[in-house]
């Protein structure tokens, strides 16, 4: 049974994922669906499409009435574990959100500075993180991000 592990950067730590069923599974994408790790006011589960190969988590998050929240995307570094047959996905710290109205958002870029400042990424791993960003912002300005969250929308519901 795949097993799957989120590692954080700041703060240092990996969680297993066993509350995250996994929806659908191949050699391109991994489809979740999760109840909130800590409980928020703004959303209450969602559904994420991890794209190993291109280094993001797509992710439509949704409040308790089952009413979209908004789009959250994660810049990520995979590890795949043949062996255990588990994926470690590392946070890779900037964030883009994508809000029902359309408008974008990136996020946390002082804090990839701050791991890149600190030591605790390298110069490598901050250029792949950049690098991916783009590719993301790409997918979003242009509206092909719609690949991912179109599969997001056939797992929604039902539940």
């Amino acid at each position: 049974m795949t097993e799957l592990f989120r590692k954080r950067l700041i703060p240092d730590e990996c969680i297993h994922l066993d509350g995250d069923r996994i929806l659908y599974h191949d050699d391109g994408v991994i489809i979740t669906r999760w109840e909130t790790l800590h409980p928020k006011d703004t959303f209450a589960w969602g559904i994420s499409c991890y794209v190993p190969g291109s280094g993001y988590k797509i992710s439509k998050f949704f409040k308790s009435d089952n009413s979209p929240a908004y789009i959250y995307c994660d810049i990520i570094d995979t590890y795949y574990d043949a062996v255990k047959d588990s994926y470690i996905f590392t946070d890779l710290l900037a964030d883009v959100i994508i809000e029902n109205d359309g408008r974008i958002r990136v996020v946390d870029i002082d804090e990839l500075a701050d791991a890149f400042d600190s030591g605790i990424i390298s110069h490598e791993l901050l250029s792949l993180a950049l690098r991916r960003l783009d590719s993301l912002l790409s997918l979003a300005y242009s509206g092909d991000i719609s690949r991912y969250t179109n599969l997001i929308d056939k797992y929604v519901f039902p539940l």
